[in-house]
């Protein structure tokens, strides 16, 4: 698994009932979604969590955690029975892990530290690094080790019961591309990084540099790619695992199988690839930039990288005028319009599709909850604001269902504009949920019902 930390204890198996564009010929036909696939209406997974219909919730705040955006008071939407409360508060918290002895671990990349939280107070774990993003907790070799992933680098630090300091760290990995690459001129878009371990074997995502663009697919190491490394050693063992991944966050184990997941932030501003009437004047859109179909694609991506995986960009969009799961590809219109550059047909499928521009960063699994854990951190160039939420996705025998909302109402609808921002999610030992928030500075806490 991601993180090493206590999971929630136990939960009810039960099922969870599932609630709830097109036009034109796509250019690489769609893949037909498997018969059974675990999406749309009447399908069931085995187990899941149990989600009550949706309720406003105020969130509590304590003395000394209720500055802005909680001076005022704040309701979010949550299943019935739940409860939302302020639990730290961190300035641009971004990725959280639990230490094997119960604190909370926050990385904070504009700080260049990684922060943790105990009894709701927050203070310094690591300081002076470059960008720290991604927390790990991992066993190599009988010893606990915390991977922290930099922005140019993995570092890891050996991890004692109790710890309320790092220890001097070990770098596993250097030389990652950052702002800092002469090739770059100071220009990266996504330059935080992602990582997961497991079974001595470290996993790094390099994002692309760019919304879409050739040069990431050409350079060393590649962009837009997920890496593997030995755990226990400097540049060890360097194996490109998969490429066309514009940006991999969240990277997960699903537990009790070798099944490493993702979630991706795909492109913006795509061109219409093919004859469709885009905005109803019948005439063909080929071509053209419309905020319409800009709103709608590409989908945003959960997917299982398999070794030797192609996923798409930035020469193939996912196809999801049919469906949201197992979705094909569109060529495309800028960068392979001919089909040249690659053959869209043999990309790997995109397991679940997720609502454009929604951008989701965290991605956890918990077996006791049956299913995945999603943060959307929002939009930026939507003509309506999407995402700002969190989502849980059942798990089915054939893998993702359809996402259901967990946590949403969290953009102020007068002034269209957020006051709290999902990143990433970590499971207590109580069985709560706790979200981090990098505009509000916050550590949300997520109790369902006793």
């Amino acid at each position: 698994m991601r993180k090493l930390g206590a999971l929630v204890a136990a939960a009810t198996a039960c099922s969870l009932a599932l609630t709830g564009c097109g036009g034109g010929e796509a250019v690489e036909e769609a893949r037909p979604a498997a018969s059974n696939s675990g999406g749309g209406a009447g399908s069931q997974p085995a187990t899941a969590l149990v989600l009550g219909k949706p309720a406003s919730v105020k969130v509590t705040a304590g003395a000394g955690l209720n500055a802005a955006p909680f001076d005022v008071s704040r309701t979010v939407t949550l299943p019935a029975g739940w409860t939302a409360a302020v639990y730290a508060r961190v300035e641009k918290a971004r990725f959280m892990t639990f230490t094997p002895s119960g604190d909370l671990l926050v990385s904070q990349p504009s700080q260049g530290k990684v922060r943790v939280v105990r009894a709701g107070k927050a203070t310094d774990f690591a300081t002076g690094l470059n960008r720290p993003h991604d927390l790990v907790f991992a066993e190599i070799a009988g010893a606990t080790w915390l991977f922290v992933a930099e922005a140019d680098k993995v570092t890891r630090y050996a991890y004692k019961p109790g710890d309320l300091k790092a220890h001097d760290g070990q770098v596993v990995v250097d030389g990652l591309p950052d702002t800092s690459t002469p090739e770059l001129r100071g220009n990266y878009a996504h330059v935080l990084k992602n990582i997961a371990v497991k079974d001595g074997k470290l996993y790094v995502s390099i994002a692309s540099t760019c919304n879409a663009c050739v040069e990431d697919t050409v350079s060393d190491p590649r962009r837009a790619a997920v890496y593997t490394y030995d755990a226990a050693g400097k540049n060890a063992g360097r194996h490109l695992l998969a490429t066309g991944i514009r940006n991999a966050e969240g990277l997960a184990f699903r537990p009790g199988t070798d099944e490493l997941w993702v979630v991706v932030n795909n492109r913006d501003n795509t061109l219409v690839p093919d004859d469709r009437d885009v905005d109803g004047d019948g005439k063909s859109d080929k071509g053209k930039r419309m905020s319409q179909f800009v709103d709608q694609y590409p989908v945003e991506e959960l997917i299982k990288v398999r070794d030797g995986g192609f996923y798409g960009w930035p020469f193939c969009n996912p196809n999801s005028d049919n469906g949201t799961h197992n979705l094909g590809f569109h060529r495309d219109y800028e960068l392979n319009r001919d089909g040249q550059k690659a053959d869209c047909a043999k990309a790997d499928p995109i397991d679940l599709g997720l609502p454009a521009h929604t951008a989701p960063l965290g991605l956890t699994f918990s077996p006791a909850l049956g299913g995945a854990v999603i943060p959307m951190h929002g939009s930026w160039n939507s003509t309506k604001p999407v995402g700002y939420k969190v989502v849980f996705v059942p798990w089915t025998a054939d893998g993702p269902g359809d996402p259901v909302d967990l946590l949403s109402g969290l953009v102020d609808l007068k002034a269209a504009k957020p006051w709290l921002r999902p990143v990433d999610a970590a499971l207590d030992a109580d069985g709560s949920i706790l979200v981090s928030d990098d505009l509000g500075g916050s550590i949300i806490r997520l109790t369902p019902p006793k």
